[in-house]
């Protein structure tokens, strides 16, 4: 080396040498951070795993900013034994490794780059082969990359496809006339016009505006509305009460009804019921469409159908039921008291807010059944869980049920309420004219946490199945899904009424009744008995220890229909975007107490997954009669919780979702949290949601895939951008069709879906401008012979973005035939 070049290599090796100091102090941070957190994981009994990758990085971190080339063969052997480590934790599965290594891999990029300069500084000549590894490392880092783009089943569909069994011509779709499209929420259209060859060219055939955008402060307003449709035109109602009446082959406004409803929280409308006082005469019997917004509001005349011969039931937030002409949008004047029925009658002391209709009005028949949403968790004292039958013309008191006085089969006596803070029934009721049942989906007796006080009666129809006499109200049977239930697993979706195979093998049917729940269980009962279909075995549950509570012993499984994402977590579940947060994880789960999904409340934090939320919820299910595959949607979300004695609660406690929650007249309040990351993520591995097919012949999970991508969000609730298709929480309904398609719109990014339902594939979606929480529906015209599929779209959940869109989707007129 001569004098002239040394300066030379000492410039050239300036930037290197910071580069190398910098990389060696990054990876001493991260393996500080891994080594001090990984201890305190191992102090609580977790994975020494971390404690020791830190160290290993934390020292080659040294020797790199050393300029030691012994610092990167270190990493090497880190990285090594961390992908080791990986698959021996968490399997052959991308999710779980992409958490555990990618991060590392990054970092071994970087090493692998800067070893030749490692190599320079020790007087080595460097070769080619750091060079190869960064080349490798390259493209690892690149497929890990393209993959996590490509959907990827969670169960793929095996074997042939399903045997198709044709609907009959003559029982093609004609209305939409319930939320669920029939009383029986089977949430299917007999209608094949739009096809899985042709679903791609659905295009947006009309855009309508309600006025009312919902805004969300995490109890509050909240579009989930399935539309109705009759003849030609779609009804919606909005998060504040109102309908507004749509044109169905244009969307044009054909008038408005605002009853003024005002609530502090919960608003929201998922549906309206639809009464036809001519049936009976004239089974398709429909409103005729208004020729504009100001011959709908005229007054019937001569050549006008009769003022509410045919009627819209609305539930309002503020605990009315108002019955609307289906013309005109007027309150219908022979209904109640001018058209309104008050249903805080007989309640006793009801709040702003604790009471209020947020689901659909059951029509079955010529009744009109209502439940209600009574505010959780407040008080033992509120409002009761009463369910009342009105007459659709009338008003008038046809039958009351009240879980916690069978005595009082209409009005209470005077002076006297309706039992207050009993079950209620929060959510869609079904019905069964041939078998005159109607089916409840009950809650549990408020509070959540805590039972010791409930009643003998409190416990008897909380979370479960209530069959009831449509005529008279009395109970038929009843099915409970959780015993004295401590967790808010309260039944929150409509009861699915088919008739499967009977086993005889000569072709009969019997009926069955499906009811998903909170916990990841579906339950199969025959709907005339209420008698299992599908084995349910009592099995044994952890116990508490809570002064003051009882536990029941055992909970029921439904061991012969599958369970969806209510796994017992371990530690290896944890997930995080990076290793360091996936330690934080393990870290919160290793600090609480976890016994599977059953596990109790406690003075301690415990953590119960699925929680609250789900599980299954509100949007129920859909099924395919033609392959009798029923769909099935899903959230994955932990809650973590713990009971705070009555004298450490802060005035003001009313966490209605999470939060501190009082529980007045209890021992006890109690704290709930979403059981996530510090970057916003669920602590458990992904999918968060998924989309499932049953078929109720074989009662076998046929395919389930992950629902939604990251595009609309992401850590810290910054949107990624990105439509990696990782399976987000779902919240809404879906629909089936007869040509094998499934529609759902219910996810946190921005789109409407279409699968096809023998496989669970992607096979179409459209960008809306906003989330939804909607179920979408689907009609065709009678003016134009045009299928619509029709969405809501006023903001996904966890999205600040609002709108009050109504969206109709169809193929372009040359293509609308078959």
């Amino acid at each position: 080396m001569t004098e002239t070049q040394g300066p030379v290599v000492h410039r050239r090796s300036f930037w290197p040498l910071v580069g190398l100091i910098a990389l060696g102090a990054l990876a001493m941070l991260m393996g500080a951070f891994l080594a001090v957190g990984g201890a305190y994981l191992a102090a609580l009994g977790g994975s020494w795993y971390f404690v020791l990758v830190g160290l290993a990085l934390a020292v080659s971190g040294l020797l790199i900013a050393k300029r030691r080339t012994s610092g990167a063969w270190l990493f090497a052997l880190t990285l090594v034994a961390s992908a080791a480590w990986g698959v021996w934790d968490a399997g052959w599965h991308f999710w779980p490794l992409v958490s555990r290594l990618v991060a590392f891999g990054v970092l071994g990029l970087l090493v692998a780059l800067a070893y030749p300069s490692l190599v320079r500084r020790a007087g080595g000549v460097p070769g080619r082969g750091a060079h190869a590894v960064a080349g490798v490392l390259a493209l690892a880092l690149v497929a890990t990359g393209g993959y996590a783009f490509v959907p990827t089943p969670v169960i793929a569909a095996q074997g042939p496809a399903p045997t198709i069994v044709p609907v009959n011509p003559q029982d093609a779709q004609k209305d939409w006339r319930h939320w669920g499209n029939t009383t029986a929420g089977n949430r299917f259209a007999a209608l094949d016009q739009v096809t899985k060859d042709n679903v791609g060219d659905l295009q947006v055939a009309w855009t309508a505006h309600t006025g009312d955008v919902p805004q969300s402060n995490g109890s509050g307003a909240e579009d989930q509305n399935t539309p109705l449709q009759i003849g030609s035109t779609v009804y919606v109602c909005t998060a504040y009460s109102k309908i507004v009446a749509l044109d169905a082959d244009t969307g044009a406004e054909l008038w408005k009804y605002d009853p003024k409803a005002t609530a502090p929280n919960w608003q929201r409308c998922r549906g309206l019921g639809y009464h036809d006082q001519d049936a009976e005469t004239t089974a398709s019997a429909a409103p005729a469409p208004a020729a504009s917004a100001a011959s709908a509001v005229a007054p019937a005349s001569s050549t006008t159908p009769a003022a509410c011969r045919q009627r819209l039931l609305l539930p309002t937030t503020d605990a009315r039921l108002i019955a609307v002409d289906a013309h005109s949008g007027t309150p219908c004047a022979d209904f109640g008291k001018q058209g309104i029925v008050d249903l805080k009658t007989g309640m006793g002391e009801v709040k702003d807010g604790y009471y209020q209709q947020t689901s659909t009005p059951l029509v079955a028949g010529d009744l009109v059944l209502v439940g209600g949403r009574v505010a959780d968790n407040f008080s033992t004292d509120e409002p009761p869980g009463v369910v009342r039958a009105y007459n659709a013309v009338t008003g008038e008191l046809a039958w009351a049920w009240d879980p916690g006085n069978p005595a009082v089969t209409r009005l209470p006596p005077p002076g006297q309420t309706y039992t207050r803070g009993t079950p209620n029934v929060w959510s869609a009721m079904s019905y069964d004219p041939k078998l005159g049942l109607v089916y409840l989906p009950t809650g549990n007796a408020t509070p959540d946490f805590w039972a010791g006080e409930r009643t003998p009666l409190d416990d008897k129809y909380s979370s479960s199945v209530v069959a009831l006499d449509v005529k008279s109200g009395k109970v038929r049977w009843s099915f409970q899904t959780t015993h004295h239930d401590l967790w808010d697993f309260d039944l929150p979706a409509q009861p699915l009424l088919y008739d499967i195979p009977d086993g005889s093998g000569n072709g009969g049917t019997q009926p069955a009744l499906a009811q998903v729940t909170k916990q990841g269980e579906i339950f199969l009962l025959n709907r005339e008995t209420g008698k299992p279909i599908a084995e349910v075995q009592e099995r044994p549950v952890p116990q508490g220890n809570v002064p003051g509570e009882r536990y029941s012993p055992t909970q029921p499984f439904s061991v012969g229909m599958p369970s969806i994402g209510n796994k017992t977590l371990t530690e290896s579940d944890m997930w995080g975007a990076t290793p360091f947060d996936q330690l934080l994880c393990r870290i919160a789960f290793k600090g609480m107490r976890h016994e599977g999904v059953y596990t109790p409340p406690g003075l301690d934090r415990a953590l119960q997954f699925p929680g609250s939320l789900g599980g299954m919820n509100w949007g129920s299910v859909s099924v395919d009669p033609t392959s009798s595959y029923m769909f099935v949607n899903d959230m994955r979300l932990g809650l973590a919780n713990y009971m705070i004695p009555r004298a450490n609660i802060k005035p003001g406690a009313s966490g209605i979702e999470m939060g501190v929650v009082p529980q007045e007249g209890t021992p006890f309040g109690a704290m709930r949290e979403r059981f996530l990351s510090q970057l916003g993520i669920p602590c458990q591995a992904p999918p968060f949601g998924t989309m499932s097919a049953i078929d109720l012949k074989t009662r076998k999970l046929v395919w389930q895939v992950p629902v939604g991508t990251v595009k609309d969000t992401g850590p810290l609730g910054i949107r990624m951008g990105l439509p990696i298709p990782i399976g987000m929480p779902t919240l809404g309904a879906s629909l089936a069709t007869q040509s094998g398609l499934l529609f759902f719109a219910g996810t946190q990014d921005f789109y409407l879906r279409a699968f096809d339902t023998a496989s669970g594939k992607e096979i179409w979606k459209a960008r809306l401008p906003v989330g939804s929480q909607s179920g979408p529906m689907t009609y065709v015209s009678p003016k134009t012979g045009r299928q619509y599929i029709v969405v809501s779209a006023g903001g996904a959940r966890q999205s600040p973005d609002r709108g009050d869109y109504v969206i109709a989707y169809a193929l372009p007129e040359k293509n609308k035939g078959k």
